[in-house]
């Protein structure tokens, strides 16, 4: 595969796009679709940083079409409620970045439905995303869902007798199941829309190690993993570098429905966009189909 960068984001006009995250990944991730001409809408629970991004994008890519959309992947009635405005406004969508997360709050937290902070933000606020936004995508052209998974993701695994981490929360592995569950989900979802003619594919991303605000949001710039952020900033690749895995499966015509696309550089920390290894747990047919029931069940949102 060539070294394939946002310069080779094929024409956007005529797309329309929602990207959850307001800051880091999901900025640049809306920013590089809105410079190529598509419509967007970034999506996040915070109004202020949601008005900042779009300024930011506007004035970056004057004439741009973007917008906010007021989002809490935290809280599912948000999560419908959101849905039902792009019901409201769109005919159709094109592509669907489930990009936002949180990562390793160091004492457990729950959302408003009494999931596990990681695991309800990270995954189950996506899962029910998608699966309200399915009619829409039903009817997008080549439409595709791009889910953000991490190398996290690769010492991930389930204890689905213990989902919520209520018995034995460890803030690091929580985070890991979260982020292979996106990478579950993300496979499983390419497979059922195949096999039911739901008309999208879906692919998976991770960004190898960037240079994004996770750590210094969740855990504070003061914490012993926010002062290693600040100050080895140098061992990490730019943010633009790392949205551009998401970006490749987003847009480009060599990225295949299944896919999963990471950094081709340093054990996938760094680089360009490159088939990703997947993770033998992620491979496991039988965890898939189990992650996907139990979500239908979590969230009460079915496909």
């Amino acid at each position: 595969m060539a070294k394939w960068t946002a310069a080779d984001i094929p024409d956007q006009h005529g797309r329309t796009a929602v990207v959850t995250g307001t800051g880091g990944l999901g900025l640049e991730t809306a920013l590089a679709l809105a410079r190529a001409g598509c419509d967007v809408t970034i999506a996040g629970r915070n109004p202020q940083k949601g008005a900042h991004a779009v300024s930011h994008i506007e004035h970056a890519v004057p004439g741009a079409t973007v917008r906010f959309g007021k989002l809490d992947l935290a809280d599912l009635s948000s999560v419908a409620s959101f849905a039902q405005q792009m019901e409201d406004e769109k005919q159709s969508l094109d592509l669907l970045v489930n990009n936002a997360g949180v990562m390793v709050p160091p004492k457990r937290q729950e959302t408003s439905d009494g999931f596990e902070l990681q695991l309800g933000t990270n995954y189950l606020g996506h899962f029910a995303l998608t699966a309200r936004l399915k009619s829409l995508l039903a009817k997008g052209r080549d439409a595709r869902v791009v889910t953000l998974s991490s190398l996290a993701a690769n010492g991930g695994h389930f204890d689905f007798d213990d989902i919520n981490a209520e018995k034995n929360y460890r803030p690091l592995a929580a985070y890991s199941q979260s982020k292979l569950a996106c990478l579950l989900f993300a496979l499983e979802l390419d497979s059922r829309s195949r096999a039911a003619g739901w008309g999208f594919s879906s692919m998976a991303a991770h960004p190898g190690i960037a240079r994004t605000d996770l750590v210094h949001n969740t855990l504070g710039r003061r914490s012993v993993a926010g002062l290693a952020r600040t100050l080895f900033w140098f061992l990490l690749q730019p943010v633009s570098q790392g949205a551009l895995p998401q970006l490749y499966a987003a847009t480009s015509s060599h990225a295949e429905g299944g896919g999963y696309y990471g950094p081709d550089g340093l054990r996938e920390t760094r680089g360009h966009p490159h088939p990703a290894r997947v993770p033998p747990q992620a491979l496991d047919s039988v965890a898939r189909r189990k992650l996907w029931e139990i979500s239908e069940r979590m969230t009460q949102v079915a496909f």
